[in-house]
């Protein structure tokens, strides 16, 4: 089995009320690089995201609409990809922890971008950011 180059997952934290909401390994054309080539013709990416949701008091009532869906932010994340040319992974993933934190119950995103063809004989590069609700 092929080892993870994730950071460690963040478990839930039942002493804090937190519990995580994760997408892994969404992988998606992009127009994105700074280099002319790139700006031609998409690339592959892979979007990884762990988001940290403070649970409150209320019951889910196992009703959608009570919790982080993780349907909507993988359309999010698809939506702002699309939405155009940038030039740095890093800028990508900042527009992508502001849009996961405009959800009041998330306390914190940490957000791993990589692009898969950039550089010859990788796997992928990238970054990880992590931002808080300030």
């Amino acid at each position: 089995m092929k080892a993870s180059n994730l950071a460690p997952l963040k478990f839930a934290d039942a002493a804090r009320s937190v519990r995580h909401v994760f997408i892994r390994d969404l992988i998606l054309d992009s127009y994105i690089g700074v280099y002319d080539h790139e700006k031609s013709a998409p690339q592959k990416i892979r979007v990884n995201v762990d988001l940290s949701v403070l649970e409150d008091s209320r019951h889910l009532n196992d009703d959608i609409d009570n919790v982080v869906c993780y349907e909507k932010i993988a359309t999010a994340i698809e939506t702002i990809v699309s939405s155009g040319h940038v030039h740095l992974v890093e800028t990508l993933a900042e527009n992508i922890a502001e849009m996961s934190l405009q959800d009041p119950r998330v306390s914190c995103a940490r957000v791993r971008v990589e692009k898969l063809e950039a550089i010859k004989n990788t796997t992928s590069v990238g970054i990880e950011i992590e931002r808080f609700r300030k």
